[in-house]
């Protein structure tokens, strides 16, 4: 039975939302729950939570769970499509705060046959949206070494890409590999130095869940958006579990700052416009507490901004 998932940081993240009772937010990854029931326990009757996941499983979880409450509305879509949801339900054109609480959600990791861990077989998916997109067994079949090692070194860091990606191509060049353990076993043949405490599988599955989710693209179209959609003294609140992820958020929370918008054509030569986001405190990590008591909580990090008028 999948475990239930327990919302990482999840007072800190609904107390960085600053949460104005009657304001409009969206929590742009449902995943079980957690964040959201927080967001509209600090509501009032007249605010507004608009969740969003891609994952079915998580859509029939908040209908069953929120379904009842009118202040309450969830929408099948990858984040990165947040405009395009606001539009399409009818939903005001500005948000008091987002919330984004990254990666995979513990039921995903817990039900072997959505593929996501190499310590449970399953068939080799890795979607998060099971409606659409391949899944890595469909990719691997027709990726070439040069592809896989390409995957392996830039979304898992994984120092030895080339050779494992060498031995995974050799392999499936002689027979289908289409399941989970058979892949983590094929990497942990193939890998030649193994890090203390971790699987020599880890970073390598991590790197193909991040390419066949497009989940950095996604995070990057997504962190654009918000610049248009949250209005003046509205919050952007991100959670990260890898430092992939959280390079991206650092990275646009700091050109934010920097950036200044100015009409095309005006004649200025010193900035007189303000940056359109400037952060909001330092970074935020699990305490220990929280780490003894969820141990997937242990790599996340927090990070908030906050729009400029």
């Amino acid at each position: 039975m999948a475990a239930d998932h327990i919302s990482v940081l999840r007072s800190e993240a609904v107390a960085a939302l600053a949460i104005h009772r009657d304001g409009f937010y969206v929590d742009a990854t449902y995943g079980r729950g957690g964040h959201s029931r927080s967001i509209l326990s600090a509501l009032g009757d007249e605010g507004r939570l608009m969740a969003m996941d891609c994952d079915s499983d998580a859509i029939a979880h908040a209908q069953q769970h929120f379904g009842d409450d009118k202040r309450f509305s969830i929408v099948h879509c990858n984040y990165s499509e947040i405009a395009q949801a606001l539009v399409e339900s009818e939903s005001p054109d500005s948000i008091d705060g987002v919330l984004f609480d990254l990666g995979v959600s513990s039921p995903q990791l817990d039900q072997a046959e959505r593929g996501f861990s190499f310590d449970r077989d399953g068939p080799l998916d890795m979607r998060m949206d099971q409606t659409r997109g391949e899944p890595v067994s469909q990719w691997l079949a027709t990726a070439s070494q040069e592809e896989l090692a390409e995957v392996f070194r830039t979304y898992g860091e994984e120092r030895y890409a080339k050779r494992i990606a060498a031995k995974v191509i050799e392999v499936v060049e002689q027979r289908p590999v289409t399941g989970t353990a058979d892949l983590a076993e094929i990497i942990k043949q193939a890998h030649p130095r193994w890090e203390k405490h971790k699987h020599p599988a880890t970073r390598c599955f991590q790197a193909l869940r991040i390419f066949i989710n497009r989940e950095l693209d996604s995070l990057k179209v997504a962190l654009d958006a918000c610049i248009n959609l949250i209005k003046p003294g509205g919050r952007l609140v991100v959670i990260s579990f890898h430092s992939l992820e959280d390079r991206i958020v650092k990275r646009f929370i700091k050109g934010a700052e920097d950036r200044v918008d100015l009409p095309r054509g005006l004649p200025v030569v010193q900035p007189i416009a303000s940056a359109p986001f400037v952060r909001v405190g330092k970074a935020v990590r699990p305490g220990e507490s929280e780490v003894n008591a969820n141990v997937r909580s242990r790599s996340s990090i927090m990070r908030v901004a906050e729009r400029v008028a």
